[in-house]
């Protein structure tokens, strides 16, 4: 009773200041509802960018890979840090100056408008078919078992996993739909404190648990009974194997952090250039924290149960029930209850800014006031979440969450980054290449993820099973011999996208030459100290791999 009496105080404390915070914004306003007003200060940046980017399919996605393979997976936290950076550097200026609401609206000016109009189409798919949907059921997964709602409702599993899907879908509605995006980086920023807390508590209680209290002592024990999990360098066979880091990790890490509308409108809504930098490089300084909350967990994890889990994604779930004393559940699952609804109503913030701007007013009613806009967005988020709330107890089958949804990302997100680049780099690249380089992206990702490449693995395992070959290590190496790491494949096929667009350049060329307008809608003046601080985290993060190396 006291853990439902903590989530309910803190959920509903989170609710109060993020309504009080937004009752002045004016949400009839597509830069009020979108884009906060543009008034987005460092602090609310940072703190939504982090909780936008975590939830559970990472909390315990990411610490069952670190359970499986150790420290190495800690690269899809650490160079997240790098790619902010160079966001912050090269990209937001860009953004800002454009007075760009969507990602897309730049490959209009650049391009043309089909070619913005496919780009939000492929954002607006891939949400609501895989990441609305993992998001919703992974988050329902960890509340009720954190909960026993199938004990407390008198319910099926199965049952009580849908009506959490319904329960949160709705309330991350409201946050999204009818609070527009302040109410939605307000409440991240809350909620980021209490899962820092809450999120550093569990490793710190997990240390103590080995080390008999103590939690030097438990440290110390883990990093000498488990050495080979501290190697940053990931090995072949492994998630991410070291070479990877060098490939498409980046490119990832890039698209992710530098042109993802769910992530960037953030900064975009910043009040000015240099409080969107700051923004930026204060959560990529937070970042290199993350492995604590989401890499260290994994390994605590394989050396108190001593490997014996039957599933690597049960490593965070258990070692919290195992760990965590039960006044501090409650607490705990309230922000992981946020963090879960974050994810939620910023990827729907996002799809509704997209249908908004870049559907609505470009093909349906161009002659539309902004309420008009803001209305129909609304509607259509509504109608995305019900799609979404629908489709997520669907994914029960799908298997590794976050390894499934990496993979399934990369369908839109590399050659949607790779016109982007192009499109910034060049001044007379035509629109046809744009269009071509991002079916062309799209189709050949399909087709070398899910049907060469895993045909030629099952051939390779079968080859070597029928000689007789039975351990899992050296049938996880043959698996990775015999087709590329899915992250080489990005880089191979982004290299590929960009030679098919500069030669098409040079065939047909632009008439006359791209030249970005500042808009004047913020002050584009940098922070003066952003290549510093800039430099400074990207050799912390060199210097972390080096001494784990």
């Amino acid at each position: 009773m006291i853990g439902i009496i903590s989530f309910v105080g803190f959920t509903a404390l989170v609710a109060i200041i993020s309504y009080f915070a937004t009752r002045s914004t004016d949400e009839k306003s597509s830069d009020g509802y979108f884009l906060g007003g543009r008034s987005l200060t460092a602090g609310v940046i940072a703190g939504s960018l982090l909780l936008t980017n975590l939830s559970t399919e990472q909390i315990v996605g990411l610490n069952g890979s670190a359970y499986k393979d150790g420290l190495s997976v800690m690269a899809w936290e650490t160079l997240a840090a790098i790619a902010m950076v160079v966001t912050a550097m090269y990209l937001l200026p860009r953004y800002l100056k454009g007075g760009l609401t969507t990602v897309p609206q730049f490959l209009s000016k650049r391009f043309d408008v089909s070619t913005k109009t496919i780009t939000s189409g492929l954002f607006l798919t891939g949400y609501v078919i895989v990441l609305l949907p993992v998001i919703l059921y992974s988050g329902s997964v960890a509340i009720s078992g954190m909960f026993d709602i199938p004990t407390m409702l008198g319910v099926s599993d199965k049952s009580a996993i849908v009506i959490c899907i319904w329960g949160i879908g709705i309330i991350g509605s409201i946050y999204a739909v009818f609070g527009g995006l302040k109410a939605v980086a307000v409440s991240d920023s809350i909620n980021a404190i209490g899962l820092l807390i809450g999120g550093i508590l569990i490793p710190v209680f997990g240390l103590m648990a080995i080390g008999d209290g103590s939690l030097m002592t438990g440290l110390d024990t883990l990093m000498t009974s488990n050495p080979d999990r501290f190697h940053s360098m990931g090995k072949p066979g492994q998630e991410v194997p070291f070479s990877t880091i060098f490939t498409g990790m980046m490119l990832v890490q890039l698209f992710y952090w530098g042109t993802n509308q769910q992530i960037i409108q953030r900064a975009l809504g910043a009040k000015n250039l240099a409080e969107g930098q700051k923004g930026l490089l204060l959560a990529s300084f937070l970042k290199i924290l993350g492995p604590l909350i989401l890499v260290l967990p994994g390994i605590i994890a394989y050396h108190y149960f001593e490997g014996g889990l039957s599933s690597s994604d049960l490593a965070y779930p258990e070692l919290v029930r195992a760990v965590l004393p039960k006044p501090l559940v409650g607490f705990f699952a309230a922000v992981l209850f946020g963090a879960i609804l974050s994810s939620f109503n910023s990827v729907l913030n996002s799809s509704v800014t997209l249908f908004g701007i870049d559907i609505y007013k470009q093909h349906i009613n161009q002659e539309a006031e902004e309420k008009t806009i803001v209305k129909y967005g609304k509607i259509f988020g509504i109608c995305l979440a019900i799609a979404a709330m629908f489709i997520a107890p669907l994914i029960a089958n799908a298997g590794s969450l976050f390894n499934y949804l990496q993979q399934i990302n990369g369908i839109y997100s590399i050659p949607i980054f790779t016109i982007i680049v192009v499109g910034y780099l060049t001044k007379r690249v035509p629109a046809i290449a744009a269009k071509i380089g991002i079916i062309s992206g799209s189709v050949l990702y399909i087709f070398s993820q899910f049907w060469l490449g895993p045909n030629l693995v099952e051939t390779a395992l079968e080859n070597a099973k029928s000689s007789g070959v039975t351990d899992e290590a050296t049938l996880r190496l043959v698996e990775a011999s015999a087709y590329p790491h899915f992250l080489h494949v990005m880089a191979i096929l982004f290299v590929l996208n960009i030679a098919i667009m500069l030669i098409i350049g040079k065939i047909k060329p632009r008439v006359t030459a791209f030249e970005l307008e500042y808009t004047k809608q913020v002050d584009i003046t940098p922070w003066k100290h952003t290549k510093i601080v800039g430099a400074l985290i990207t050799l912390i993060v060199v210097c972390i791999y080096i001494y784990f190396a």
